[in-house]
């Protein structure tokens, strides 16, 4: 029988295109066996929003699986049954404790690692290990990319952002080292030619340009030659999986085409060529490129910002055309609040959006959304009082049958957020005794 390692990929000049998870392929290294003996990959993803949230339209009435899911929280009834809304989570380490303003600057960099950032907007800034990057040292090694961090917002490494925080704690969510942030992708375009290039991404992009050639067409006479080998099903999922890729770089050549046609306003000169200029393809975008990181097992491991912590953009696409941050101090006014909520749902229909590209991709006993965790939620309550507790969280994803889904979930107050990641910990296979400020294993994520 035909067998493929889980490491195969199509190659060309300058190309290593991975390939989803076939039939042919053996179990690759690093995947523990799961329930009913079913093997998979578990993958791992942390999706941050700024601002909170506005709770009193976010948070299900009802307990336990029989739930109905309130006004922003709608987009996710066809996935239901695939996450779990939880409540009563907090971040202690965000709040003040002494430090006066900086609730923004701390949520973010609080978020995955459960430790008070130091107050400082110089150089010596230093907060602690996110969760992601746990994960990404004990088992990145069995992957591509030991992890990927994905934003909108570009990441800064220095500035005073918030109350004298540095920029660094509002523009990073990951930490591989206390002093050391790992600073977002926000092109589409790198991310792409970072999944799918032997070489430096930019070059390898410029160099496409150049031969105005597609990924695809640099790897066409080795995927013909593996489609001659493939059974019925596998050849299916490669067709599947290459219309897929063939489409987002077309999504990515209008995007850069565009931006190329327009003139461009002052403020968006900072962003780099091929960033599209709508919020919402340029989410897509990256989630899409998420996917496929996913799909190809290029890693198991990623963060994604919507937008950076405290961002006061507008959203005139959905009739919102005042600033979020602004918004979020609606001071009980229910026209600003009504707009938030708006802006929330926006976000939420992103999620939405994911979790569907997710689930309609098969992999062995399920799909990817199966076998995977996704958090998606933010480190501030309600964005009007800053608190850090009662925080807007959604668990997505069946982590290879180790999560039970479908479900509204409520926690004692103050139940430290870590503790959910120290579970999340376990079921990667990369146990861990504490994490910033847990207390133990958060409980009831398997029923």
């Amino acid at each position: 029988m035909f067998s493929l390692s889980r490491r195969t990929a199509l190659k060309g000049l300058g190309t290593a295109m991975a390939l989803p998870w076939l039939e042919a392929m053996a179990p690759a290294a690093g995947i523990a066996s799961r329930p009913g003996g079913k093997v998979a990959p578990t993958r791992m993803a942390f999706l941050y929003v700024p601002n909170g949230a506005h709770m009193q339209e976010w948070t299900p009435e009802q307990l336990g699986a029989d739930f109905s899911l309130p006004r922003i929280l709608i987009p996710l009834n066809p996935y239901k049954q695939d996450l779990l809304v939880l409540s009563g989570l907090a971040q202690d380490m965000a709040r003040a404790h002494g430090n006066g303003g900086g609730d923004h600057a701390r949520s973010m960099a609080c978020f995955l690692t459960g430790v008070h950032p130091v107050k400082t907007n110089g150089a010596d800034i230093r907060a602690g290990v996110s969760v992601d990057q746990v994960a990404a040292a004990a088992m990145g090694y069995h992957t591509r990319l030991p992890s990927l961090e994905l934003g909108i917002d570009p990441s800064a490494q220095s500035g005073n952002c918030d109350s004298g925080y540095s920029c660094a704690y509002s523009s990073n969510i990951s930490w591989r080292t206390p002093t050391q942030p790992v600073p977002k992708e926000i092109n589409p375009r790198l991310v792409f030619e970072r999944l799918f290039g032997n070489d430096d991404a930019e070059q390898l992009s410029e160099r496409r340009r150049r031969y105005n050639k597609s990924v695809l067409d640099l790897v066409s006479e080795d995927a013909k030659h593996l489609h001659n080998r493939l059974g019925v099903n596998d050849r299916r999922k490669v067709d599947e999986y290459l219309g897929s890729v063939r489409e987002i770089e077309r999504r990515l050549v209008a995007a850069e085409q565009k931006r190329i046609e327009e003139v461009e306003r002052p403020d968006d000169i900072v962003k780099p060529e091929g960033v599209p200029k709508d919020n919402q393809d340029h989410i897509r975008l990256i989630l899409d490129m998420l996917v496929l990181a996913f799909q190809t097992d290029s890693t198991r491991i990623a963060t994604m910002v919507f937008a950076n912590e405290g961002s006061n953009k507008s959203y005139n696409w959905i009739d919102v055309p005042d600033g979020h941050h602004y918004l979020s101090h609606h001071q009980g006014d229910a026209e600003k609040q009504d707009k938030i909520a708006r802006i929330n749902l926006f976000h939420v229909e992103q999620l939405a959006y994911f979790l569907g590209r997710l689930k309609e991709i098969p992999e062995g006993d399920g799909t990817l959304l199966d076998h995977s965790m996704i958090l998606y939620g933010s480190g501030i309550g309600d964005g009007n009082r800053h608190n850090h507790n009662e925080l807007p969280l959604v668990l997505a994803g069946g982590g290879c049958g180790m999560i039970k889904t479908g479900r509204h979930v409520r926690y004692d107050e103050n139940t430290p957020l870590n503790n959910l990641y120290l579970s999340m910990l376990d079921r990667m296979d990369t146990p861990i005794d504490e994490l910033g400020d847990s207390t133990g294993r958060l409980d009831r994520l398997d029923g």
